[in-house]
């Protein structure tokens, strides 16, 4: 995955109104010292959260606010920007300019650079989670996807609001990890390869109301299957209750227990690569309540079941696919973590140590890859980034095996 942008490479950054507008300020600094040419335009609403100077100061050139403007390019400088632009990035891109959008609207600057130009658009949305879930927001992403508006997030978390769901800005260091890997051509270099991908945790129920469960928020696995997918694979994403949005040009499959994620597995008959990146749960209660438990004395036993182990299943096929598992660890993390790829014989183990701000539910981690003969340290960075990473370390692994061949 790309690490800088080329040389001069011309990127418009739309800022719509919304509190993480201010975020969009780190978002132009981070493309800026990838070398980028950056330009900014605000909606008349972005201008009450961010003051234009800001951008500018940033950015080194003046903000563009109004559709017409007399003292710019002669009153045409939304053409004049359009064909300048090789790229268009959003963030935040609001509920409103998405719905704009996806009606081919035109009414203010923004909008009309998006119909004028023809420079691929990434939107990082940003929203109130009830507005983000509204089945309107949900048909206008639908729309913009089919016509191949890229969608970065948005991310589930807490809000300024005080609510706490999908809706929220992806970070920006995040979005300019993924804009600067497409300002070149996109690697198509998983091109032609299936892959199956396990996101997030599993509900084991106790009864119709209560549930085992843990706190993964499936983000690993989510940007593991865009990241593929954008590299050309035929990518189906298998995931427990997760509120983030499906990548684009991946087929999701959503489950609750682990029962159901093993079912879906097995279905897939043929795959060119696993990764487990699901923490399914070990145990399931045995015998689950009918009807809601009632509290009763000071203690409650239950019995538990011991949970299929999906990724071992798949690595006992007779015709078995390159598998990559996950391992979270506490402690002695090479030790465990490689005790695990040998007795469950994965390919590639991506390990990570959970806590002190890494792990589960975080935007970022740090990983270790193991192998046999081989070993990768990725340093803390979000886990768009080292989706990239991963696949890449996959990629030098097969093309190694064929070389020794």
């Amino acid at each position: 995955m790309s690490e800088s942008a080329p040389s001069n490479q011309r990127i418009l950054v739309g800022v719509s109104g919304g509190i993480a507008a201010y975020k969009a300020v780190t978002l132009v600094r981070r493309l800026v010292e990838a070398g980028c040419e950056v330009r900014v335009v605000m909606t008349e609403s972005a201008t009450r959260f961010v003051a234009p100077l800001t951008f500018q100061a940033v950015s080194g050139h003046p903000v563009r606010t109004t559709l017409l403007d007399a003292e710019a390019e002669s009153g045409m400088d939304h053409i004049a920007l359009a064909r300048w632009a090789e790229q268009i990035v959003i963030a935040p891109a609001s509920a409103d300019l998405m719905a704009r959008l996806a009606a081919g609207m035109a009414d203010d600057l923004l909008s009309t650079l998006c119909l004028a130009s023809t420079a691929p658009v990434q939107l990082a949305p940003a929203m109130n989670q009830q507005m983000w879930a509204h089945p309107a927001t949900q048909a206008n992403r639908d729309v913009l996807l089919k016509r191949g508006v890229c969608l970065l997030g948005p991310d589930a978390g807490s809000q300024a609001c005080g609510e706490t769901g999908a809706g929220r800005m992806m970070e920006p260091e995040a979005i300019a990890s993924a804009v600067l890997a497409d300002t070149g051509a996109p690697s198509r270099d998983l091109a032609g390869q299936r892959l199956v991908v396990t996101a997030g945790g599993t509900r084991e129920p106790i009864d119709p109301v209560r549930f085992i469960a843990n706190r993964s928020s499936g983000r690993m696995g989510f940007a593991l299957a865009a990241e593929a997918a954008r590299r050309g694979a035929d990518v189906t994403l298998i995931a427990g209750p997760s509120a983030l949005p499906t990548p684009a040009g991946v087929t999701r499959m959503d489950v609750q227990t682990a029962a159901e994620m093993q079912a879906a597995v097995e279905a897939i008959e043929t795959m060119d690569l696993f990764i487990g990146a699901a923490a399914v749960a070990d145990y399931r209660v045995a015998d689950p309540a009918g009807q809601k438990l009632k509290k009763q004395g000071e203690t409650m036993t239950l019995e538990l079941l011991r949970n299929p182990d999906i990724l071992q299943g798949v690595a006992d096929r007779a015709e078995r696919p390159f598998v990559i598992g996950f391992a979270a660890e506490t402690e002695r993390l090479v030790e465990h973590a490689e005790t695990k790829r040998r007795a469950k014989g994965m390919d590639l183990i991506c390990a990570n140590r959970v806590g002190e701000n890494l792990g589960f539910d975080t935007p970022d981690n740090a990983l270790l890859l193991l192998w046999e003969g081989g070993r990768r340290d990725l340093p803390k960075a979000d886990k768009t980034r080292l989706a990239g990473e991963v696949l890449d370390t996959y990629q030098q692994i097969r093309q190694e095996k064929h070389a020794s061949r």
